[in-house]
């Protein structure tokens, strides 16, 4: 049996910031930047944005499992992977597992994933690789990481790509490490890791995967390398004889180093860029190494390539409104650490809440959203079906601009918006937030889309809901 990628796909935040005002310089129109979570947005709101992205068209109850790699969940004893699955829809028996602890558990996930789907243990396997690291302020690191997801489903139908070969190395060194607690990571000389840990390390577990094939790696069609900065890059390319056109970009200078999502960003590029029959090569990094060997059977596309997600943006224009969004600006008053919303609403109001899910009475048709047990249209009393809305567009009726709502860039804008069904009907009618729009460009009447954000922090832990986007035909954005 054939195991492989089925679908692919990617998510870069919208924000992007300029290097230089990092260096509290005067950015310039198309200078270096990187990709950044804006305030709403970590680890998790990306994982499903990229899922969402994967599976396009494709049944989400068919999921068997979905693993979760990342090293910046925002909870330490909590999964990550089962607050995703509900945000999909999945099923209530789909496997989730988070993997972190290292950069090179988005590859570990990969591999583990073929591993179940071949063995027959599980038919459908979801992995999500995403990051959101924080290195200090105007640090040297803090020029080469970035922001973003990828996620590919594996199974043994309609592959794109399969694997032809994996080889591994562990390796233990202090390189790159953060504490609980640690707001930040942390790194030994540059010159002695880069050197003795990433390189040597790379270098080896590549070979080892030459070696089971019988190739070089310039051999490969396509190479996606992990590398903390883009020197490293070149200088690891060079030493693997790896010509510069067969180097799948790492995007520094554009996007950033994007933790345990880095190397697979690159896989799913590849695949939309790969003709059947290319070999690709990945490689990853983080207390060892892992490499695959890719065979592509056919080109991966998804409703937004990663080209169109790194074209996809807009520019900070100081460096406070980052600091701010990240929460390392001190306010006025210490933030309140207690028990936040009561985890009886959270677990009443978690289809709602994660899934938006609402329902349609049986007897007239009518949309209600949030849920309830009297349609308010015909009367009739707990005859319901459950409709999920959040993969429909939704139109905007009114809105306000809220200037006290706590923002890095106020105002806050919200309204009212109502659901565009497929099938031309009309949905309910609920308030949201709108992000990712200019101010003066909002008005009634402009087509949204619904996305997966960090609606608030009460009680010092992220609470989930759903903002509205403008679509990316309307005008608007930011």
């Amino acid at each position: 049996m054939h195991v492989g990628i089925e679908a692919a796909g990617a998510y870069l935040p919208y924000t992007r910031l300029p290097l230089a005002l990092i260096q509290g310089r005067a950015a310039k129109e198309h200078g270096p930047e990187k990709a950044v979570a804006w305030y709403d947005e970590d680890a998790i709101t990306m994982a499903v944005a990229a899922a969402r992205n994967c599976l396009a068209g494709i049944d989400r109850h068919s999921i068997d499992g979905l693993i979760l790699a990342s090293t910046t969940l925002p909870y330490v004893e909590k999964q990550g992977a089962s607050i995703v699955a509900k945000a999909l829809d999945l099923r209530a028996d789909t496997r989730t597992v988070d993997l972190t602890g290292s950069l090179r558990a988005g590859t570990t996930a990969l591999q583990q994933a073929l591993d179940s789907v071949r063995s027959g243990s599980m038919k459908k396997v979801l992995v999500v690789a995403s990051d959101c690291r924080m290195a200090a302020p105007q640090s040297a690191a803090e020029f080469d990481t970035g922001d973003g997801a990828a996620a590919v489903l594996i199974s043994a139908e309609h592959l794109k790509a399969v694997p032809t070969g994996f080889a591994t190395r562990s390796h233990e060194m202090v390189d790159i490490w953060r504490r609980p607690g640690d707001q930040f990571f942390h790194s030994w000389e540059d010159r002695f890791v880069k050197s003795h840990g990433y390189a040597d390390t790379m270098a080896a577990a590549v070979a080892d995967l030459c070696e089971e094939l019988k190739t070089t790696a310039s051999d490969f069609d396509i190479c996606c390398l992990y590398a903390p900065d883009a020197r490293s890059h070149a200088g690891l390319a060079a030493r693997l004889q790896i010509d510069r056109e067969r180097l799948q970009t790492p995007r520094f200078g554009q996007v950033g180093n994007t933790g345990t999502s880095f190397a697979l960003l690159q896989l799913v590029s590849a695949l939309e860029e790969a003709s059947a029959g290319q070999q690709i090569l990945v490689v990853s990094y983080g207390d060892g190494a892992d490499a695959l060997a890719f065979n592509v059977l056919d080109c991966s596309t998804a409703p937004v390539s990663v080209a169109d997600a790194v074209g996809h943006r807009r520019a900070l224009k100081s460096y406070d409104s980052y600091l701010s969004a990240r929460g390392l600006k001190t306010g006025e008053y210490p933030e309140l650490d207690d028990q936040g919303i009561s985890a009886t609403v959270h677990y009443r109001n978690r289809d709602e809440n994660l899934s938006l899910i609402g329902q349609c009475c049986e007897s007239c048709g009518t949309h209600q959203f949030p849920k309830g047990r009297v349609c308010v249209r015909c009367g009739s009393r707990d005859q319901w079906q459950p409709v999920r809305y959040a993969d429909e567009s939704a139109a905007l009726l009114t809105y306000t601009r809220d200037a006290f709502f706590p923002a890095p860039e106020p105002p806050t804008l919200a309204g009212i918006v109502e659901v565009q069904l497929q099938d031309g009907g009309k949905g309910p009618r609920f308030h949201v937030q709108v992000a990712e729009c200019a101010s003066e460009a909002l008005h009634c009447g402009m087509s949204l889309q619904f996305a997966f954000r960090c609606i608030h922090r009460v009680g010092k832990r992220p609470n989930y809901f759903w903002k509205c986007l403008p679509l990316a035909a309307d005008e608007g954005r930011v």
